[in-house]
This record gives C-alpha cells, sequence and structure tokens, in this order.
C-alpha cells in the first residue's frame, strides 16, 4: 500500500517555499564567475532538495520552476545588452525576452523535480541518487533540445572545487550530477542521521580530488603565441566610419606580431574577402604563406548565392597548399537569432539591427590547423559550450587535436559578467580533454588556458592590446574523450534513464515509503 504524499511544513505556503527556492537560484549563479564560490552551489542545491521533499510532485516541480528560472534569469540577463543595446528590441520586449527564456528552460528542471518527487521513497540514499540522475537529464535537456544552451551549467561552478577533478572522466553534465546528489545527500538530512550524508558529501568531493591527479596525456611540442584583443564596441564593429581604424589595427598587430602563431578574434577583420582592399590584405597574406609564422584570424565569408559562414582563415606556408591557398573552419554550431533565425521566428529578427544574422554551418567534426608539427582547433564563441560537439574531433588519437583556440566576440553583452562565465567555460573544457585553450577575443577574456585549466597569461578585458604567451600541446585521450568522441552523450543520457527507471521499478515492487517527516 502506498504512503501518503508529503505534507506542507506547518505554517509555510507553497509561495513562501518557490520564493526561498528562487533566491537560492540566484544567489548560486555567484558560482560561475567566482569559482572559489563553489560550496555555495552545493548549499543552494541542498536548499532546493529540502524543500521539494516536503511538497507533492506538483509543488517539486513549482519549486524548480522558481529555482530554474532564476538561476537563468540572474545568470544570463546580459542577454538583454545585446537585444536592446545593440539588437534594437524595444526594452519592454528585451527584458520579456530573457524572462520568457529563463521560465522556458526551467521547464526541464521542474519536470525532473516532478519526476523525482514521484518516485522518492524516504530513502535518504537512494533519493539523492535519483535527485541526481532527474538532474543530470533536465541539464542534458538544456543542453541538447532546440540546438540546447548550456550555459552556466551546473558543472561550471567547479572548476576549481573538488568535483572539477571528475572532468577528464564523466564531463561537465557528470560533474553536474555529482554536485547534484551531493547536495541533494546534504538537504534531505536530519538531526538523527547526520554522519551518513556528510560522510557521502565527503567522500564525493574526496574522490574528485583523487580523480583529478590522474593524468592521460603528454607533452607534444611548445608554441609562442600572439593573441590579439581589439576592444572594438559592438555598435562600431560593422560601421563604416570605424573601419579604416579598425582594419588599421588589425594589419598592424598582425604583420608585427612575434608569435610562431598569432589568433585573431571572431570577426577581427568584419569584412567579406571580396569587400577587403587587395592593398590591405595581400601583405598580410604574402607574409604569412613566405614566412615562418601561421595566422588564425576571424572573418565572414561567403556570397549571396551559397550563403554565408561565420568563419576562421589560417595562413602559413603548409596551408598554402590547401584548395583556395589557405586553411578554413566554419562554425558549426550556430547561436539562434544571432547567427540563424529558426523557424517561424523571422518576424523577432526583422525587429532587430544585427547583421549577417542567417549563416550556414560548417562541418561538425573539422580539420585542425597545421602549425609547426601541432593541431589547433578552433572553435568560434559558442561552440565551447558543447564539449561533446568538440570531442568528435578526437574519435582517431593519431589526428587528434593538441590544442584548442576559441574565437570571440563578447562585445555583443557590455561589461557584464558574461566574459568571466565564459572563461570558466574554457577552462571546463581544458580539463575534459586535458588541452590547453587558446582565447583570442575583441573585448576578453583573452587568455593562455593550459590543460589543467590554469589561465596562464591574460589581458585585461576591455583594453586593446596583444597577449604574448607560450602554450605546450598535448597528446593523447581522457576517458572523457574517447566516450564522448565515440557515442556522443548517449552513456550520460543511459545513466541518467536507468536511475530513473530503477526508480519507478522499486516504487511498484515495495510500495512508496513516508516521505521525510
Amino acid at each position: 500500500m502506498s504512503a501518503p504524499e508529503p505534507r506542507f511544513a506547518p505554517g509555510r505556503r507553497l509561495s513562501t517555499d518557490a520564493a526561498v527556492a528562487a533566491a537560492l537560484g540566484g544567489v548560486q549563479t555567484l558560482a560561475y564567475a567566482r569559482p572559489w564560490l563553489w560550496p555555495l552551489q552545493l548549499l543552494c542545491i541542498a536548499g532546493l532538495a529540502h524543500l521539494a521533499a516536503r511538497r507533492t510532485p506538483r509543488g517539486a516541480a513549482l519549486l524548480g520552476l522558481a529555482y530554474g528560472s532564476a538561476w537563468l534569469g540572474c545568470g544570463v540577463w546580459w542577454l538583454y545588452v545585446s537585444l536592446h543595446d545593440y539588437g534594437g528590441l524595444p526594452a519592454v520586449l528585451a527584458v520579456l525576452s530573457v524572462a520568457l527564456l529563463s521560465i522556458g528552460l526551467s521547464l526541464y528542471l521542474a519536470a525532473a523535480l516532478w519526476l523525482w518527487a514521484r518516485g522518492r521513497r524516504g530513502d535518504r540514499a537512494r533519493d539523492a541518487l535519483r535527485f541526481a540522475a532527474c538532474w543530470l537529464l533536465a541539464e542534458l535537456c538544456r543542453g541538447v533540445i532546440f540546438t540546447g544552451f548550456p550555459w552556466i551549467a551546473s558543472g561550471y561552478a567547479h572548476v576549481d572545487g573538488p568535483l572539477g577533478g571528475y572532468a577528464p572522466w564523466i564531463g561537465v553534465y557528470g560533474i553536474g550530477a555529482v554536485a547534484a546528489g551531493t547536495g541533494a545527500a546534504l538537504g534531505l538530512v536530519d538531526r538523527r542521521h547526520l554522519g551518513g550524508p556528510l560522510l557521502a558529501a565527503l567522500l564525493a568531493l574526496g574522490l574528485g580530488v583523487l580523480a583529478g591527479q590522474a593524468r592521460f596525456t603528454e607533452p607534444t611540442g611548445t608554441l609562442r603565441v600572439t593573441l590579439m584583443q581589439g576592444n572594438v564596441p559592438q555598435d562600431e564593429k560593422f560601421a563604416t566610419a570605424h573601419l579604416p581604424q579598425t582594419l588599421g589595427w588589425t594589419r598592424d598587430q598582425l604583420l608585427a606580431a612575434k608569435g610562431d602563431l598569432v589568433v585573431g578574434p571572431e570577426t577581427v577583420i568584419p569584412l567579406l574577402p571580396e569587400q577587403l582592399d587587395p592593398a590591405w590584405w595581400n601583405p598580410i597574406a604574402d607574409h604569412f604563406r613566405d614566412g615562418t609564422q601561421a595566422a588564425l584570424v576571424g572573418l565572414p565569408l561567403g556570397n549571396p548565392e551559397e550563403g554565408y559562414t561565420n568563419s576562421a582563415v589560417g595562413l602559413s606556408v603548409e596551408s598554402a597548399r590547401l584548395p583556395g591557398g589557405r586553411y578554413r573552419y566554419d562554425k558549426h554550431h550556430l547561436v539562434p537569432f544571432g547567427e540563424f533565425v529558426p523557424n517561424g521566428f523571422h518576424w523577432f529578427v526583422r525587429m532587430m539591427d544585427i547583421p549577417l544574422g542567417d549563416f550556414n554551418r560548417g562541418p561538425l567534426a573539422a580539420p585542425s590547423f597545421a602549425v609547426r608539427g601541432e593541431w589547433v582547433a578552433p572553435n568560434i564563441c559558442y561552440e565551447d559550450l558543447f564539449g561533446e560537439e568538440l570531442a568528435t574531433r578526437f574519435v582517431d588519437d593519431g589526428s587528434a587535436p593538441t590544442l584548442f583556440a576559441n574565437l570571440s566576440n563578447i562585445a555583443w553583452f557590455g561589461r557584464t559578467v558574461a566574459i568571466g562565465q565564459h572563461l570558466q567555460i574554457s577552462r571546463l573544457r581544458t580539463l575534459e580533454f586535458e588541452r590547453p585553450m587558446l582565447r583570442a577575443t575583441n573585448t576578453g577574456a583573452t587568455a593562455v588556458i593550459d590543460h589543467r585549466g590554469v589561465v596562464t597569461a591574460a589581458l585585461e578585458p576591455y583594453t586593446q592590446g596583444v597577449l604574448d604567451g607560450v602554450v605546450q600541446g598535448r597528446r593523447g585521450l581522457t576517458p572523457y574523450a574517447r566516450w564522448a568522441g565515440a557515442w556522443g552523450l548517449a552513456p550520460a543520457w543511459l545513466a541518467g534513464v536507468l536511475v530513473v527507471m530503477a526508480t519507478f521499478a522499486r516504487r511498484r515492487e515495495h510500495g512508496r515509503e513516508a516521505p521525510l517527516p
């Protein structure tokens, strides 16, 4: 016989708990730009689990919606800047758009907590495990459905914490699941049973530290690199009046750079090659095709008949022998509304003033750029959120990249926390693959990150300049690179589904126990 549904805590309205859940969701976003605050996220998840354990499935779902909406709203509020300040969308509609996006993406977490509450049996250890599985499925849904939006997924809060050690084994979604399970174990504790949950939390953290001691790669060679940061305001980037100054600075830095590899940000050249004056372009092309240096710069490519791509072009002696006399990388994972228009939403884009807003996709498993025996794998801006897609380049160990290069333009989001958040995302990618990451950005964070996720050199954001540094390539495959390269996120989906299915199987077999008092 089934036990009764959980009773509401005496004197506590569901609306009060929803407000507390929203506060917890908002507060935990501090851990994304300030990674030393990683314990804060665990405590916030613990608070959510504690509140949800005393509610019906419907009530738990509402708490999940409140927590997730505040999480996303406080985490990606800077989308307002791109929509209103640079996109021209009226302020009210820009606010409404960010709010609807946050609420819509939080429906996954709401469904996860509904499912968790439906399967609870009052066994704290099993309930914590099921909480982790439901959380995992919610984050996978957010990261995949409708092209995915995994920005500030929970695992990114743990780059500098003990749980970051799991990165080369189970990736960012796995870290998020461990964090959720750990937080739930703490949230479901009562005064009579403190030892078990605390021991489980310490065990999860300790195993993370041990997991982080393993090394799966070895060094290859080193490259001297020069990373460019133009600091061009977004409202000037495509403006004709400012192009001579922008292009002049870009040309001067490319020709004066000292690095073996020079990397310019996304659309550092904001014109199509056909629109460039040959007197400007030819000296740059000749400099790298005839010399010992290589350059990787962002610019749009294409034509009205075939469409356009957000691309990076590589110039070097080796690339001169490739078709077109250059290496070419076309961005694969495009940003909805910014780089492609979903079906039925062209009216929305027409309300904004964003140039080149409908690109073609490049190949998923793109070849790397050869530079002095190293294999540089470009990714453009938003693409480094999708580790499972970068993993497709690691299927063959012999041709796997030895380092990443991210070309970004975060000027769309002004002087906001987006820069710090994106740096944390790149740092976690380096942990997953044990590969260094070069970040060349317009306004920041321009940095060299080693294979351990450590920033070894960086420019001050919102300044114009170049960063000279040294990077060491790596070869070898982490467990995450192997399984994600071969199967994508299928193992993570399978793990989450199996745990949830086991929940309901046990419920049917034994009946549902009473919830926590």
